[in-house]
């Protein structure tokens, strides 16, 4: 049942604020303010699908603030609305914003407590690519926000660049199981409900916030070199065995060649529905039970949503036309993974991959491929050989070194393709102008890189 999708964003910006809004998503992020943390205290019922919840979000004011705009769909209801303890002089929610006018002015620099409790029935945000956001099960929820879907279920400054830490508390009816962002920190039972309280330390950006609810089971993967965790309905455990049981390896050969899981844990979540493609969230990645069929078919995306979690989880883009950075990363995983358990060399997946991309259309332009392009198959594809590319114009040695200063340097921070481009220069005895221009910002093909060694 799903799920390439993603949707919209907001009002024209003050310069010093651009990076508030992103013409990819128009309609989403909102200047005057920074969040650095989010409160979440949900309650919802599964049969009914009704969300009720408590947001208290703390921030800091970018300027003077007398109005200023939180994004949260219409599905939802915002009431009972304070900053700082007052209520706003007025509030009106319509078009995906909730807008706040307050009763004194926030002067820059000072910080902001905004709570808001707010109900309704959650549904997807419908977009050009589809939708996105909080999305019913057969039993139970999935939650997918990539990119502008997590207005869906709470209110939130929902642009990339804008990431914070989160608790995450959802009570739900006792048979399902929610797991969430990060470490789970408590879990009560009271009468026919528990209650879930997840903690996120590390800055999160908004579309990667997720909630997942199913009446799984919980198994422990691995304990080294980080704890692996994996929620699935039991009827899928023996193919969940087959189909996801490199996992261990495959993290100890991201962590050889990436440097440090970026998280305490990470998890896997198997829905009981069919997914279209797996789902990607900070901590947890998210696939179908389609995924899991007894055979290795879907390892490549097992090790792609691994990837993730460096490369977009903990750097994440500043801004949608740098998407490359999270795409081409993955996939080069996946080209990796098949090196190392044997299937084929990195060079013969770029050469698989390049035919491709050379019988196909040449219209996308890598570094900046619009809001249309940004899920096409091409950005990510020709992402990897762009990684490609420069694993050949530096060599193995300072590549890997390159790779870990990339992930440690900019840990947990909002990254773009100049901070990258700055990075390799640092390792490369020649200008690389050309790479970047012919790989990234032309449409035609450039030649294969080919390593010297495969």
């Amino acid at each position: 049942m799903r799920k390439s999708a993603k949707p919209k964003a907001g009002a024209a910006p003050n310069p010093q604020h651009a990076r508030a809004v992103d013409s990819y998503v128009p309609g989403h992020g909102n200047p005057g303010y920074r969040v650095s943390r989010y409160d979440l205290d949900l309650t919802y019922k599964v049969a009914s699908n009704r969300l009720e919840g408590k947001a208290e979000i703390t921030a800091t004011a970018s300027e003077p603030l007398k109005r200023f705009a939180l994004d949260l769909s219409d599905a939802l209801s915002a009431a009972k609305i304070t900053i700082n303890g007052r209520r706003p002089q007025r509030y009106a929610q319509r078009g995906g914003k909730l807008e706040l006018t307050l009763a004194s002015e926030v002067p820059a620099g000072a910080a902001m407590t905004i709570a808001i409790r707010y109900a309704g029935t959650p549904k997807p945000i419908r977009s050009t690519w589809g939708e996105v956001g909080w999305e019913e099960l057969t039993e139970g929820v999935i939650v997918a926000s990539q990119p502008s879907g997590a207005p869906s279920w709470f209110p939130c400054d929902d642009h990339p660049a804008s990431k914070a830490s989160y608790r995450i508390s959802v009570t739900t009816d006792s048979p399902y199981r929610v797991v969430s962002n990060g470490v789970l920190v408590s879990r009560k039972v009271a009468a026919a409900h528990t209650t879930w309280v997840y903690e996120q330390a590390a800055p999160m950006a908004t579309y990667l916030a997720t909630i997942q609810i199913g009446t799984y089971d919980l198994i422990k993967v691995a304990d080294k070199p980080v704890t692996i965790r994996a929620a699935l309905p039991a009827r899928l455990a023996l193919g969940f065995q087959r189909s996801f049981g490199n996992q261990e390896r495959i993290m100890r050969a991201f962590t050889r060649w990436f440097g440090p899981y970026p998280f305490p844990e990470y998890t896997v979540v198997i829905t009981d529905d069919t997914l279209e493609i797996p789902v990607e969230a900070q901590t947890v990645s998210i696939f179908g039970a389609n995924h899991c069929d007894g055979t290795r078919a879907a390892e490549r995306l097992v090790a792609h949503e691994l990837a993730h979690q460096w490369f977009g989880n903990s750097l994440t883009l500043t801004r949608w036309k740098d998407i490359w950075l999270h795409e081409g990363f993955a996939c080069y995983s996946e080209w990796m993974w098949a090196q190392e358990c044997g299937d084929a060399t990195t060079q013969q997946m770029a050469a698989r991959y390049y035919s491709k991309l050379a019988a196909s259309r040449t219209d996308i332009v890598v570094g900046d491929p619009g809001p249309e392009l940004m899920f096409d198959d091409r950005v990510y594809k020709r992402g990897a050989l762009t990684v490609h590319a420069v694993r050949v114009a530096l060599g193995d040695p300072a590549f890997f070194s390159m790779l870990h200063e990339w992930t440690a340097e900019y840990a947990h921070q909002s990254v773009s393709t100049e901070d990258f481009v700055t990075l390799v220069a640092k390792y490369s005895p020649e200008p690389l102008r050309e790479l970047w221009r012919a790989w990234l910002y032309e449409t035609d093909l450039p030649p294969l890189p080919v390593l010297s060694a495969v």
